[in-house]
């Protein structure tokens, strides 16, 4: 194969030139005075070829093998198991999957951990070139676990899905702890989560009145901003104070508008909440924009919120209060760290926000340096009195005249 002008040279990879047209990779290495070349659809795979290539012809990776491949099993999962899932879940999952399609030509039982390190080896070295981090910022990838999580769920489907059960029988997991560490990029960003309750007065009285409204009833239910979204007033029983979140808003990934109304809640349970004072008055006010027909709670002119209107008018709050906080979900989050200190445990997190997994529950009300700061206080204030009680009082005898150095006259 010879290489024409559309090809362009890949900086630090000698011998590999990429087709400006296709976007493949060709490949060329010299062995005992001749030229050898290969062309494949991505950087890893020709970078693997020329490190291994020795002179003979390559071997088709899955031939003989009575394994499935990772894209056949990737694709059989689409058809099975993706119309359980939400649509967004759906999307993250395929953007996810983008990276890992390196590894789809494997078969199952040669997806190993070695393979695994490779590919994370490839992808930590990608991302922390000076090229990709220049001009990102806080943008820049921080790690692989999301990617890592992805290939674990979808081996585990391939493990209990009867479509696959007699070959996967023997095979364990090829993503290990190791993994995960390998593929630390550079620390996470720092990012406030939970809002503390002052903030959260100074970011409610920067909003509109309808998202003022909405961030109120999302923090005071502690939801997530789709749920909160999604209330319909058929779930309103305002004369017995029982609030029924149920259905929720599904928003595009790309333009994050309305998509449709799932009929669940992400964990597929609806969940009931009292009715406080503070949410009355919510529901009350809301009253007055109720339109027959229309059954949502919180909609502009009849119609469902979408969610690129909501983050433009949380962000503008958010800058305009200065509180150090962004995205729509510290107000769940700061909630659950709320009913932590205050109900004194995890079973009280659970009652308000409704997780089933109390590792989800820690994570959502963990400590930060705000408490950090309240507990270091109080022990210091605590060993101060200590101290002070151990010494017991003591006079000042600055003034006092030594006895030896006293003259009589």
């Amino acid at each position: 194969m010879s290489r024409s002008k559309n090809y362009k040279k890949i900086k630090s990879a000698s011998g590999i030139y990429q087709n400006e047209i296709t976007g493949k990779f060709l490949v060329e290495k010299r062995m005992k005075g001749k030229l050898h070349t290969a062309s494949f659809p991505n950087l890893y795979e020709a970078k693997q070829w020329q490190k291994h290539f020795d002179g003979t012809k390559a071997k088709i990776p899955n031939a003989g093998s009575s394994y499935s491949t990772l894209k056949e099993v990737w694709e059989s999962m689409q058809r099975n198991h993706f119309p359980i899932l939400a649509t967004s879940i759906k999307e993250i999952w395929h953007r996810r999957y983008k990276m890992l399609v390196m590894l789809e030509h494997l078969p199952m039982d040669q997806l190993t951990p070695a393979k695994v390190s490779e590919w994370v080896i490839y992808w930590v070295t990608h991302y922390s070139t000076e090229e990709y981090q220049s001009g990102r910022g806080r943008a820049g990838r921080c790690h692989l676990n999301n990617e890592l999580n992805l290939l674990v769920c979808i081996f585990n489907w391939y493990k209990e899905s009867e479509i696959f059960e007699k070959e996967a029988l023997h095979l364990t997991c090829p993503v290990k702890k190791k993994h995960r560490k390998m593929g630390f990029i550079k620390p996470l960003p720092d990012k406030k989560k939970q809002i503390e309750l002052h903030h959260a007065f100074l970011f409610f009285e920067s909003l509109q009145p309808l998202y003022r409204d909405l961030a109120q009833m999302q923090f005071y239910t502690a939801g997530r901003i789709g749920e909160v979204s999604g209330i319909q007033w058929k779930n309103v029983d305002m004369r017995n104070r029982r609030l029924l979140i149920k259905e929720t808003c599904i928003w595009d990934m790309t333009n994050k508008t309305f998509i449709e109304l799932k009929q669940f809640p992400k964990n597929r349970e609806p969940r009931a909440v009292f009715i406080t004072d503070e949410i009355m008055a919510v529901l009350k006010r809301r009253e007055a924009f109720r339109i027959s027909g229309n059954d949502y709670v919180f909609h502009v002119q009849g119609n469902p919120l979408n969610y690129c209107t909501i983050q433009i008018n949380y962000r503008g709050a958010q800058r305009k209060s200065g509180i150090p906080y962004t995205g729509t979900h510290i107000l769940r989050h700061g909630m659950a760290k709320l009913a932590r200190q205050i109900g004194g445990g995890l079973d009280a997190v659970l009652a308000m926000t409704g997780h089933k997994d109390l590792k989800l529950a820690d994570h959502y009300s963990k400590s930060n340096e705000d408490d950090q700061k309240h507990f270091s206080e109080m022990i210091m204030k605590h060993i101060r009195k200590q101290k002070a009680e151990d010494q017991g009082p003591q006079s000042d005898f600055e003034n006092v005249i030594r006895l030896r150095n006293f003259k009589v006259s």
